[in-house]
């Protein structure tokens, strides 16, 4: 059996552009929220948590409504045109109101003031306004975003037999930090991480240009109804599922065993707790560098995506080899060992320092990603992969509800020096011991053949 990379790549153009959008949400709206309305860590963290907020409720409804929708266009592609369109719009409007704010605080001379951050705050709760138009506008874009994810990421599983999954979702992952890597070096670019009191309109504008490239990509190239189609001739012809008539006779509902739930439950805790160290991390990362260690926060990313896309095509090829359990807990492992490193790294430091530590967190949150997802969705039949995509993003999206909330609240008590990597490397070290004991999660078996099929494209 074989995997049609040129397939997958076109069905990851839904993820590139969900992840080139993320990117730069988390790049910029943590700094307009410090430094254009002065808001604490804490403060900031709960805004920045809304998203996730959202995503527990709305990711496994949006999940659960496409496996049941059929349309010409196929059952995901409709909510991932609508929810592209309103995203990229509302982006962009988000900037405008951001505009207002700093052309206000810019009159009333805060960045001239001694405590920037205070008499920003000052004048953000004399002049709520903007701030409520901001979070309005948030809330709008935050949505639309929901809208498609699970969506998006259930195509995958929609269009791949399930031995092929970690293979393909090395793909989807390489495709997704692909639209990473180009917002960053657009932040060079545009330098944001250079100026606390700039206008990010540009920026987001050439953002969302490169999220729409990757949509009209997807829907030229993608054919969704007829690769699903294939999958499940494809699954019964290789004994992995049975015909829809004989599967519905013997168990629709397809109830989980015992083990099996015991196993999901463990993976889902897993997934919390590493997206609690993990999101720390990057929902604060830019504060942390520009504001503590005088770093430039675009290059060093670049440097841990570029290490993800060397790894999550040999992780991929490791992972069915050796199973999916041992090399998810191999990366997390490299993860916690990396952010560790990082609590040792002060601004006298040569920047340079930080490269290694962001190329082993590169390496192991790409072992971690490529394998845990399929893993989850493993137990679900091919009907309600959705739903399952639902759970698996809700387990993440509550876990970074808590994330920069909790931390946040640290960071103001100790503050974010030595407080930022330790938190990180606590929580993804916790996330190894509920992996240790999961028990499903691996790929069924199949036939390997020549090296050359492995890699056909047609």
């Amino acid at each position: 059996m074989k995997l049609n990379y040129k397939r997958v790549l076109l069905v990851g153009m839904a993820f590139f552009l969900i992840t080139a959008f993320w990117q730069a949400y988390d790049a910029i709206v943590p700094l307009i929220l410090t430094n254009h309305f002065g808001l604490p860590q804490s403060a900031s963290g709960a805004v920045m948590s809304i998203d996730n907020v959202l995503a527990v409720f709305l990711l496994p409804i949006f999940g659960s409504l496409s496996d049941k929708v059929n349309t010409r266009f196929g059952k995901r592609t409709p909510f991932i045109f609508i929810g592209t369109i309103i995203a990229t719009i509302s982006f962009i409007c988000l900037t405008f109101i951001d505009n207002y704010q700093l052309a206000q605080i810019v009159n009333a001379g805060v960045p001239e003031s001694s405590d920037a951050a205070k008499a920003a705050l000052e004048f953000t709760l004399s002049n709520p306004l903007a701030l409520v138009g901001f979070i309005a506008t948030l809330l709008v874009t935050l949505i639309a975003m929901a809208i498609f994810r699970s969506p998006a990421v259930a195509l995958m599983p929609d269009v791949t037999v399930e031995p092929l999954r970690s293979k393909a979702n090395a793909i989807i992952n390489l495709t997704g930090t692909a639209g990473g890597i180009i917002v960053l070096v657009l932040g060079m670019v545009f330098a944001t991480s250079k100026n606390s009191f700039m206008q990010y309109t540009p920026y987001v504008i050439a953002v969302c240009i490169v999220m729409i490239l990757g949509f009209i990509i997807f829907l030229l190239g993608v054919k969704e109804n007829k690769w699903a189609r294939e999958m499940e001739e494809d699954s019964i012809r290789l004994g992995l599922e049975k015909a829809e008539d004989e599967e519905s006779n013997e168990n629709s509902s397809h109830k989980l065993s015992k083990a099996e739930f015991k196993s999901f439950m463990l993976i889902l805790a897993s997934v919390a707790l590493w997206y609690i160290g993990y999101n720390s991390i990057t929902s604060k990362y830019s504060v942390y560098a520009t504001n503590i260690l005088g770093f430039d926060f675009n290059f060093t990313l670049i440097i841990a995506q570029a290490a993800a896309i060397v790894s999550y095509i040999p992780v991929g090829i490791i992972a069915s080899k050796a199973g999916r359990r041992k090399t998810v807990l191999a990366g997390v492992a490299m993860l916690t060992i990396a952010f560790f490193l990082g609590v040792f790294v002060t601004p006298q430091t040569p920047e340079i320092i930080m490269y290694p530590i962001f190329i082993l967190a590169g390496i192991g949150w790409a072992t971690i990603n490529v394998n845990s997802f399929p893993m989850a969705v493993e137990l679900a039949k091919h009907g309600n992969v959705g739903k399952y995509t639902g759970y698996y993003y809700t387990a993440s999206m509550a876990a970074q509800i808590v994330a920069p909330i909790l931390s946040g609240f640290l960071y103001d008590i100790f503050g974010m020096r030595f407080t930022f990597f330790t938190f990180g490397a606590l929580f993804v070290a916790f996330s190894f011991v509920t992996m240790f004991f999961v028990k499903h999660g691996d790929a069924q078996k199949i036939e390997e053949k020549s090296i050359l099929e492995h890699l056909d494209v047609d």
